[in-house]
């Protein structure tokens, strides 16, 4: 059972809801989220958990009772916040066929319109670990970066939020041990000026002293973050690196990671960071250090909720195939763990995911569910935290479905999310040796990015293609902004947009 826990929420049902509604209810639900019916979905399993619990709860009447008194007592004021789950099909209508078909979700997780009007009165802070790279790499231009952002950042800081920096090559320091910002913001500069560049690169070290020293005030009224840069490429420690970060996560630490030049391995750290509800991002230039740190903390700091996670539930005939997260940072969502972990959610900015769904062949005429989600997430400004909502889809199967114009985001998401695919595919044919096809893809998505008007990307990208046509081989840098920025394409509008 997850921690957030409303019984009635779960099975659907009302608080007068008879013995027989509940049964009714539960049984309906289980007979889509049974393990012995939906195997290998492991959202699934964690909703069975939560409506057996439900179930159990109801239907015996203290405990029932008790809970009833609780709640009365947990009661939310008026004041307090929430969020909504809006999701939207590409379809509500679908003709069956006598093969697999494909529809998309559009998860849109958008936070309470009153927190915009209220952002002074939000009483989220930042417990942040920022984790820095100092290998021999770095000397020179990037470091002395790195110290701007890292000043500025401890200037934007405010009183209670909560810094610490651990520095690493082949060892970690930790320069600034976790303490609250208060008057002392120029003896905390002075250590961040002390850096210097020497040694190798060995991430886990680092990552684990941040880890450590964000757990020191790791609290659910903070926005628990650590922030990794380097500009290296570590060896060796990578698995460890990824089980750390889903320790954090279950402790409630998200890691976003952040690369800088060329030499880092990407693929990596978008691991890392998905594994937490991070963001990985690409710094091409030591000259945007400052502004891309900067933006990231400003962002955490307007934080509506944390912790914020989904579980999806496909019906067991039907398969969640893959799930992109559109914004607020743009990447693909690992589907193989129950919880889906989306992060922040800012107050004046939604959380979108694009969710991909294989529908069996020859369905049943009538109406038929789909797929149940339940979003998670803790409200900082909110006495009790914890908030949870259910949006459970169903769609028409008929031979003669009403004339529908596909929504205009899922076409939009899916016209851009092709540019990001495009790029993938070319590696893919260049990693199999297909030189030919993937100079054809790169060239065909410098077209596509031209007509959208993207023109810098454009050229890049039919760079690369004659790169790869007379070398077989993608430059680095190419290879990294055309896999980012096609990415960067698919960031959403704030919520001011979406109203």
């Amino acid at each position: 059972m997850s921690d957030i826990f409303d019984p009635y929420l779960s099975l659907g049902v009302s608080k007068d809801a008879s013995s027989e509604e509940i049964k009714s209810a539960y049984r309906r639900i289980a007979r889509r989220l049974h393990p012995d019916v939906n195997q290998g979905t492991p959202g699934a399993g964690l909703q069975f958990q939560d409506i057996t619990a439900a179930y159990e709860l109801l239907m015996d009447a203290d405990k029932k009772n008790a809970y009833d008194l609780q709640a009365v007592k947990r009661q939310r004021s008026q004041e307090d916040h929430y969020f909504t789950l809006r999701v939207t099909p590409s379809k509500r209508a679908i003709i069956p066929l006598p093969e697999a078909q494909v529809i998309y979700l559009l998860a849109e997780i958008l936070p309470d319109p009153r927190a915009r009007d209220q952002s002074q009165k939000r009483e989220s802070r930042l417990n942040l670990t920022l984790v820095l790279d100092h290998s021999n790499s770095m000397n020179g231009t990037r470091l002395d970066k790195v110290k701007v952002a890292a000043h500025q950042i401890i200037d934007q800081l405010n009183d209670g939020d909560i810094l610490s920096v651990v520095t690493f090559n082949d060892r970690a320091e930790v320069i600034i041990p976790a303490t609250p910002i208060n008057n002392n913001k120029n003896g905390l500069k002075a250590r961040i000026s002390m850096m210097v560049a020497a040694g190798g690169t060995e991430i886990f070290n680092g990552l684990s002293a941040g880890v450590d020293q964000n757990k020191r005030y790791l609290g659910p009224k903070l926005v628990n973050h650590v922030v990794l840069l380097t500009d290296g490429n570590t060896f060796g420690d990578q698995d460890k690196c990824l089980e750390l970060a889903r320790t954090a996560t279950r402790q409630g630490i998200s890691i976003s990671a952040m690369g800088l030049g060329q030499e880092w391995n990407d693929q990596f750290l978008d691991e890392l960071a998905s594994a937490t509800g991070g963001s990985s991002s690409y710094i091409n230039s030591a000259s945007a250090v400052v502004k891309f740190l900067n933006d990231h903390v400003r962002n955490l700091s307007n934080a509506f909720a944390e912790r914020v996670r989904i579980t999806v539930a496909p019906d067991p005939d039907v398969k969640l195939e893959s799930a992109f997260k559109l914004a607020p940072h743009p990447q693909p969502l690992a589907i193989t763990d129950g919880y889906i972990q989306l992060g922040s959610l800012q107050a004046n900015r939604l959380i979108s995911v694009l969710f991909q769904f294989q529908l069996p062949a020859k369905m049943d005429h009538g109406f038929r569910s789909i797929s149940r989600l339940v979003a998670h997430g803790d409200i900082l400004s909110n006495q009790q935290q914890q908030f949870q909502a259910i949006s459970d889809l169903s769609l028409e199967i008929t031979d003669n479905p009403p004339p529908e114009d596909p929504p205009i985001a899922i076409l939009d998401a899916l016209g851009k999310l092709t540019l990001y695919r495009m790029q993938e595919r070319a590696q893919e044919a260049l990693a199999s040796g297909d030189v030919k096809e993937a100079t054809r893809r790169l060239e065909n998505l410098a077209t596509r990015l031209l007509e959208l008007g993207e023109e810098d990307l454009a050229h890049q990208a039919r760079s690369e293609a004659r790169r790869v046509a007379h070398t077989s081989n993608l430059s680095d840098k190419g290879r990294k902004t055309l896999k980012y920025q096609t990415r960067f394409l698919l960031s959403g509008p704030s919520t001011e947009d979406s109203a």
